[in-house]
């Protein structure tokens, strides 16, 4: 790579995938959230919802089971995987998401920089995840910042 800014504008292969209550149940598990929103639909039909809600990390799940894999992300910047750290992750909900939706992603870099220190030189990319539900609502947004050390 010779300048990391000639990324801004790279995009990812789209990718689709169904929010599964089985997968909503395992995650509130594994966070130890007990709040029965996550595992009884009368429980979230009563707080409002129109099925059982995702927690709001679950775009993680999406992202790892439904798109590129870290390692295939990585080598698609150029970027030396051991010398590459996930700085941020932001998320913006537009819409509600629940189980039984099917989300279409699309991917793409919107920012690149180098920063330079005394103790050398760091390429920041910040990549972007559009996530659609089957109705081509934008239900939600999320910016991942990588940090890759030279």
């Amino acid at each position: 790579m010779s300048n990391v800014k000639d990324l801004i504008g790279l995009e990812f292969e789209p990718y689709s995938m169904a929010v599964e209550k089985g997968k909503i149940k395992e995650l509130a598990l594994a966070l130890g959230d007990d709040n029965p929103i996550y595992f009884d639909l009368e429980a979230a039909k009563k707080e409002g919802y129109e099925g059982i809600p995702m927690p709001p990390t679950f775009l993680q799940v999406i992202d790892l089971w439904g798109g590129m894999g870290s390692v295939e992300k990585v080598e698609k910047l150029g970027l030396n995987l051991v010398r590459v750290l996930h700085g941020q992750q932001a998320y913006e909900y537009l819409g509600d998401i629940v189980a039984g939706d099917v989300l279409s992603v699309t991917s793409k870099v919107v920012e690149a920089e180098t920063k330079t220190a005394s103790s050398g030189a760091m390429d920041i990319i910040v990549t972007e995840n559009q996530y659609r539900n089957q109705r081509a609502e934008l239900v939600a947004i999320t910016r991942n910042t990588l940090l890759h050390r030279h």
